[in-house]
């Protein structure tokens, strides 16, 4: 005989459980939730990577805004000296320093120059950050950014500089600089650094391009070195590899 049929008092109770719906909500909700948090840190990790592409942006643009005016006066034209890009390149390391951009990134500095017929090179590059390898150096003629094994064009020059047919940039939106003047060019690569690791969003390289006209009339013969012993350890080389 079924035990519910002996104990007939107990009937009662176990039909009021079959009844029971109180906990219906609760159990909707428990195996509701992971979906629910699978989509709050999505959202949250898809507006923290918006949030670096912008700051990255800025970073770019900020660079090469204060690349394209710096330097010491010399009557109708100016100078750029090594401690003049080094100190706008620390300006982006400590702007940079909430992304630790100089960390997880790289920073070249690109100077696009055209002579009077309008022919576009590269006639030197600057880096900051750890970061090495394709991904992160310069995207667009990277042979300038390496220590030339002859003298440059001009006395002082530190890299002997690379043709840029067309200029730098994407193919599809080059720069090119004005004849007898220069652009700042600025690439950063900056690995993104989730919130949640990498298993949402993957591993995923910020790459931002900026580029500003130089605003004064510049002397781009060379980088001048006023004292030799200081811009030596001032130089940040592409083959450095610096924070």
């Amino acid at each position: 005989m079924p035990l519910i049929l002996a104990f007939p008092h107990h009937r009662a109770p176990v039909r009021r459980l079959a009844r029971d719906r109180s906990g219906v909500a609760l159990v909707e909700f428990a195996m509701g939730l992971p979906v629910l948090l699978l989509a709050a840190c999505y959202g949250i990790e898809t507006a923290n990577y918006a949030l670096a592409n912008l700051r990255v942006s800025q970073l770019a643009l900020e660079l090469a805004d204060n690349a394209s005016r710096v330097g010491v006066s010399q009557l109708t034209t100016q100078q750029l000296r090594e401690v003049d890009i080094a100190d706008v390149l620390q300006a982006s390391r400590l702007d940079g320093a909430r992304l630790n951009a100089t960390k997880y990134g790289r920073v070249t500095l690109s100077s696009l120059e055209a002579d009077s017929s309008g022919v576009q090179r590269i006639h030197w590059q600057r880096c900051l950050g750890l970061k090495s390898g394709a991904t992160y150096t310069s995207h667009y003629n990277p042979a300038a950014g390496a220590p030339s094994t002859t003298a440059g064009t001009q006395p002082g020059t530190a890299y002997q500089g690379v043709d840029a047919p067309g200029g730098m940039g994407p193919s599809d939106a080059k720069v090119i600089a004005p004849p007898s003047s220069g652009v700042m060019f600025v690439e950063i690569n900056y690995q993104y650094q989730p919130l949640f690791g990498s298993w949402l969003l993957g591993n995923r390289v910020i790459h931002y391009p900026a580029s500003f006209i130089v605003r004064d009339r510049r002397d781009f013969t060379q980088i001048f070195n006023p004292d030799p012993q200081v811009a030596t350890a001032d130089k940040l080389t592409c083959d450095r590899f610096t924070s």
